[in-house]
């Protein structure tokens, strides 16, 4: 067992607001609150802050933490692998061992078509590679115009100016000028949201309809691509009607469009399959990973890419100039190949679909879709979320709408569960090792979490 350090965590959180400026984060209430929350040391599915407050981890870090914390061999590997090789890149015709055995790993998994990998360090890295390598691949086969890529609404690809731009947030494309030129967005398949009382099946016709109708729109010859993610993560675990993803990929055939699924978050068994693609049953033509390809223990992502579009880049002769110095990161590609060593050895993604996916959907369906505040409780495999609501039986919002899942996911911290809002929505998304002893945590201090806002919640 590693032994914890003793952190002055006085001293760091004065440092945290002198000096670090976290991710995604307001300065102004860093500074009020005194600085971060610091996370010293962490354990399965457990993470421990520095004051010594313990909290089942409801979303696995950042959506990422598949295979739990605390895995030695994961620790061991990245430094066998510092000790022989800790850093070569990939430029110039160069490659090291790791990063060769992992796309061939990566090109097993995916399956089909989808033969060669493109490494990144981060899911927005890989997004931005998608972005030039399809404008890229039409350029290539003269057909220069085909720029456009269409997205969806509150669809999240990442936080470069590219990826951003690709996904469809509108208070992130309020700051640096976003969406860039070149990118449609149309609505998405939110069931709950969008299409409340509607026949499933009418509405996932009529969310894949309007992606045909912005293709006409634009004209079928300009446009390169539609990106999406089989499940959309950070807007909502928005999950998708049944049929929604065969209307999809036949409306791109159609039109001779690239598919693109950004597997970010339901990739390597979040949904109960390898990947979401293969979940819903459809073929895409590029997916973009990140996440749970190392489990969180160091940044790597990658892009799949099909043996057409590859083929197109060989026959140009030109280069792909396009990469970063750590595409390809020995130390991280190490890394990554145990992950999935241990994913496949504890059949976690079996695991998911099988026992622990159902167990949470049947304990949600028992215990929380029956509460007053709660307008839906929803979830596949092990990324879940629940709707809070001003009226049983409605999609109504308390007040103007946006302000009530903070307040609930507060109240989760305060009781040991780290779980995410959302607008209305508290979201969840643990690592694949959950116990179903901590699946009734996580559910049941939901449910406390929502009695004790009930009265804050009327008030607005």
């Amino acid at each position: 067992m590693t032994t914890v350090r003793n952190h002055d965590i006085a001293t760091l959180r004065q440092l945290d607001m002198a000096h670090h400026l976290p991710a995604q984060s307001s300065y102004a209430l860093q500074q009020q609150l005194g600085g971060s929350r610091v996370i010293t040391h962490a354990r399965g599915c457990t993470i421990t802050d520095g004051e010594g407050h313990s909290l089942l981890d409801g979303m696995a870090g950042l959506w990422c933490v598949n295979v739990g914390y605390g895995r030695e061999e994961l620790a061991e590997v990245a430094r066998t692998q510092m000790l022989e090789l800790p850093f070569y890149n990939t430029f110039f015709r160069t490659a090291t061992p790791p990063p060769i055995e992992l796309a061939a790993r990566l090109a097993g998994l995916l399956g089909g078509n989808l033969q060669h990998v493109f490494f990144n360090n981060s899911g927005s890295e890989s997004n931005d590679t998608v972005f030039r390598l399809v404008r890229t691949y039409w350029a290539l086969k003269g057909q220069p115009q085909r720029t456009v890529f269409i997205s969806r609404r509150n669809a999240y690809h990442g936080s470069t100016v590219a990826s951003a731009s690709l996904g469809g947030m509108d208070f992130m494309h309020v700051q640096g000028g976003m969406p860039i030129p070149g990118v449609e967005h149309v609505m998405q398949p939110y069931h709950f949201g969008e299409g409340f009382g509607e026949d499933p099946e009418s509405f996932a016709a009529r969310a894949a309809a309007a992606i045909e109708e912005r293709i006409l729109a634009v004209g079928p010859e300009n446009v390169a691509a539609f990106i999406g993610e089989p499940v959309q993560g950070a807007g909502g675990v928005i999950i998708p009607p049944p049929t929604y993803w065969q209307r999809v990929e036949a409306i791109c055939r159609k039109y001779g469009i690239l598919l693109v699924s950004d597997e970010v978050i339901c990739g390597f068994g979040r949904l109960g399959a390898w990947f979401g693609f293969q979940h819903f049953g459809f073929t895409p033509d590029i997916v973009s990973m990140a996440k749970g390809l190392s489990s969180g223990y160091l940044p790597i992502s990658a892009t799949g890419v099909s043996r057409e579009i590859v083929e197109t880049l060989r026959a140009s002769g030109e280069e792909f100039t396009h990469g970063y110095t750590y595409s390809g990161h020995p130390v991280c590609a190490a890394v990554a190949l145990r992950n999935l060593d241990i994913i496949e050895r504890e059949d976690l993604v079996g695991r998911t679909a099988r026992d622990t996916g159902p167990y949470l959907a049947a304990a949600l369906a028992e215990r929380l879709a029956p509460h007053p505040l709660v307008g839906e409780a929803r979830s596949l495999g092990l990324i879940g979320a629940v709707e809070i609501v001003a009226e049983k039986g409605t999609n109504r919002r308390h007040g103007k709408g946006g302000q009530a899942a903070p307040v609930v996911r507060d109240h989760c911290i305060a009781r040991g569960l780290m779980v995410r809002a959302v607008r209305d929505t508290i979201v969840m998304s643990p690592p694949l090792v959950i116990s179903h002893a901590e699946i009734d945590q996580l559910v049941d201090t939901i449910k406390a979490a929502l009695d004790a806002a009930q009265a804050e919640l009327a008030t607005l």
